[in-house]
């Protein structure tokens, strides 16, 4: 004679073999399958390197007259992301709070976006640019 199974469970109530109906079982509602069961995800190195140097235009603000936007690249290693912006400023400027906004924006938006952890941001001010300089709009620089 085979005998039922009535041992209890997580789920289920007393063992009686009834299903507590406040506990969730798999497959959950919708047939959705939990994330961490779905597979991998692989962010490319160049998507976090655009997430990047929009995250640095964002945090400079208007590009000074003639000046490019800013360039990022990464290096990716286990969920770390290391950057490097560079960047064109307008003259006058403050430098380095402009450099300390850059670094602060991009590590927010590419732990935000990507959920990557971001050790280090390198920012290089390629050029300034004068607005009050003639010679600004023909390429040369102050």
């Amino acid at each position: 004679m085979a005998s039922e199974h009535n041992s209890a469970r997580p789920g289920d109530g007393d063992g009686d073999g009834e299903r507590d109906p406040d506990v969730r079982r798999d497959p959950p509602p919708g047939g959705r399958i939990a994330p961490g069961e779905r597979g991998a995800t692989a962010i490319a190195d160049r998507v976090v390197a655009k997430i990047a140097g929009q995250a640095a235009r964002e945090a400079i603000g208007t590009l000074p007259r003639g000046g490019r936007a800013p360039q990022a690249a990464v290096t990716v290693r286990h969920d770390a992301a290391r950057v490097r912006v560079s960047l064109e400023l307008g003259y006058p400027s403050d430098i380095g709070g402009q450099c300390g906004a850059v670094r602060r924006r991009v590590v927010e938006r590419v732990e935000t976006l990507v959920g990557m952890t971001v050790p280090e941001v390198s920012v290089l001010v390629e050029r300034l640019h004068s607005a009050h300089s003639p010679g600004t709009a023909e390429g040369r620089t102050a």
